[in-house]
């Protein structure tokens, strides 16, 4: 979501969208209520079914319009606990294909920072997988050559950096990107979720300014998302 999206709500996970039942039924697996009153916002699922859930957090200061984000893991039992915070607007998150990193966007710090997952789901080592300069990741993805395509609102482009930062690849648009994923029948497509941007005072709007965008990529999609 980035400097951009109304925040998303509900996994029914009560506070963060709902499980489906294989009659279509949808019911409450995991209750996150009592961990914050904030909204939660992006939200993975790793290869062993740990759901990893962001946003939350303490309430916004005076003039802010969201106080530090944390993570929360919702085990495959529906158990929940906190396993990271002070995150500086949580948006996109990724994990590996080895089900060994986890990485998040930091939309209010221009970085995206990784952790490693533990065998029981908890993250650990936190560090800056790749600072940003000026940029402000939303939603994020990561290619099979182990680089990570970020979506930017305010620069209106999407970023493909590698660890440490380097960008290799820029796909400019004309209105805020807000999400990125790589698809394709050779998971080589990027498909770009954008629309114009209009700030956080303006985010209800009658205009219909949103598309979804595709270009050819370098890699095709790996990990999770």
């Amino acid at each position: 979501m980035a400097a951009g999206r109304a925040p998303a709500c509900r996994l029914r996970l009560r506070g963060a969208g709902p499980q489906q039942e294989a009659d279509g039924r949808l019911v409450t697996h995991a209750d996150l209520r009592h961990l914050s009153k904030s909204p939660w916002n992006e939200i993975v699922v790793d290869g062993r079914g740990n759901i990893y859930v962001n946003g939350g957090g303490p309430a916004p200061g005076p003039g802010q319009h969201f106080g530090p984000g944390a993570i929360v893991l919702v085990a495959p039992d529906g158990s929940v606990q906190q396993v990271a915070e002070n995150l500086a607007f949580a948006n996109g998150m990724a994990v590996t294909p080895d089900n060994k990193t986890l990485i998040v966007a930091e939309s209010h710090a221009n970085r995206l920072t990784a952790f490693d997952i533990a065998a029981d789901g908890g993250l650990s080592n936190r560090r800056v997988w790749a600072n940003l300069g000026n940029g402000f990741p939303d939603g994020i993805c990561l290619d099979a050559e182990g680089a990570a395509w970020y979506a930017d609102v305010p620069n209106r482009h999407c970023v493909r950096v590698r660890e440490g930062g380097a960008m290799l690849e820029s796909v400019d648009v004309d209105r805020g990107c807000f999400a990125c994923m790589l698809g394709g029948s050779e998971g080589k497509t990027l498909f770009i979720v954008a629309a114009e941007w209009r700030g956080f005072e303006h985010m209800i709007s009658d205009a219909r300014t949103g598309q979804v965008l595709s270009v050819d990529a370098t890699a095709p999609g790996a990990g999770w998302p």
